[in-house]
């Protein structure tokens, strides 16, 4: 069932049971991660499958770790530094790939934009969280994936502007 009724009050229930506002900064964080993943499908839907693959798996990514801010981490698998890691791989393979030397101007193409707007999603979330993590603890690893999906985003659509979306290959070395 779809509609309860039960946030009519403006609150909601954490994975826990636990009840809270709409606007508590855990619900803040988790919620700007569901908008960020909804852009991360709009513009999955416009790259070839192989970087379609990476996207999902990064949209898995989140959906984990929103699951842990909702307090649902007996549940879930939790982001480890591997995966941090792996992000930064990518991170430091697409710096190689792209010269900047300006500011960049978002919208040079309708992908790049939608990267970018994903890219802003992203640090306001981090934004979210590094404030949910100032009252409460949060794992170092969840910062810093967010931070790094962010530099990921951004140099993704850096690529796609420079290069087209077909010539993407991230399995090159």
């Amino acid at each position: 069932m779809i509609s309860t009724k039960k946030g009519d009050d403006g609150k909601t229930f954490l994975a826990n049971g636990e009840r809270v506002f709409k606007d508590d900064l855990r619900v803040e964080a988790y919620g700007t991660l569901d908008e960020l993943n909804s852009y991360l499908g709009l513009v999955k839907n416009y790259l070839p499958a192989d970087e379609k693959n990476i996207l999902e798996k990064i949209q898995k990514t989140i959906f984990r770790i929103s699951a842990e801010l909702a307090k649902a981490e007996k549940f879930i698998k939790l982001v480890e530094k591997e995966e941090v890691d792996e992000l930064t791989q990518l991170v430091n393979k697409f710096e190689k790939m792209v010269n900047l030397k300006n500011f960049v101007l978002p919208g040079s193409n309708s992908i790049s934009a939608i990267l970018d707007i994903a890219r802003t999603v992203a640090r306001r979330a981090e934004r979210r969280i590094v404030s949910l993590s100032k009252k409460e603890n949060i794992r170092k690893e969840v910062i810093a994936y967010i931070n790094r999906l962010s530099d990921f985003l951004f140099l993704l659509a850096r690529i796609v502007e420079k290069d087209g979306v077909k010539l993407i290959d991230f399995k090159k070395e």
